[in-house]
């Protein structure tokens, strides 16, 4: 009786110490840390692959804060891009959005996709519904990497810096949802409606990139 309950007490402690041991395993496998207030430029997560010769679809900008509504981001990153690394085969927002209308029982939120988090934590993988979404589009565009406009945004005058255009845009891989980077770039100072303080957003972020 008594080894038996030594035995008992030895697996009770064994199961425990192998469910502590898992849980960071779980935390780091499921998605990233938290980080306080949104990112800003400057910010850096990961590093590019280098995409030369990978097909990479371009989203839809996300979202747009404090610019204006006659500025064109999307067609300004896609350009940048095309110029800075003319050996990637860039899908365009446009051919996606082609595809889908084909294929309407996807139900791929191309415009609004949940892509929220990755302004509020550091992001290793995606799970769904972003990973399932990155997957259909993927499936049907035959793209292995996603590019990700997460959102782009005015950045007001501060004593510390002046104010520019600010991309956030992640990098993933449309197989496994792996991030391979996230990074926020922003252009040369301007207004929020100043088409060169854009241009210079969007080539910051194909420079970021492109290698």
């Amino acid at each position: 009786m008594a080894r038996s309950l030594v035995r008992r007490a030895r697996s009770s402690t064994a199961l425990r110490l192998s469910l502590a041991a898992a849980v960071p395993i779980l935390l780091v496998a499921c998605g990233g840390r938290k980080t306080g207030a949104p990112p800003t430029a400057g910010h850096v997560q990961g590093a590019p692959p280098d995409l030369r010769g990978h097909s990479v679809m371009l989203l839809p900008v996300q979202s747009a804060a404090g610019i204006s509504s006659g500025l064109q981001p999307e067609a300004e990153i896609a350009f940048a891009l095309q110029e800075r690394a003319p050996q990637v085969r860039w899908i365009l927002p446009d051919e996606l959005r082609s595809d889908l209308a084909r294929a309407p029982a996807l139900g791929v939120p191309l415009e609004n996709l949940p892509v929220g988090v990755f302004l509020q934590a550091e992001v290793q993988r995606v799970g769904d519904p972003l990973y399932g979404h990155l997957r259909r589009i993927a499936g049907l565009s035959g793209a292995d990497v996603a590019l990700i406009p997460v959102a782009i945004r005015y950045r007001r005058d501060t004593p510390r810096r002046p104010g520019a255009v600010e991309i956030a845009a992640a990098l993933v891989s449309a197989r496994t949802g792996h991030v391979f980077w996230f990074a926020v770039v922003d252009g040369r100072p301007g207004s929020g409606d100043d088409p060169r303080a854009m241009a210079s957003a969007a080539d910051a972020l194909a420079r970021a990139v492109a290698w």
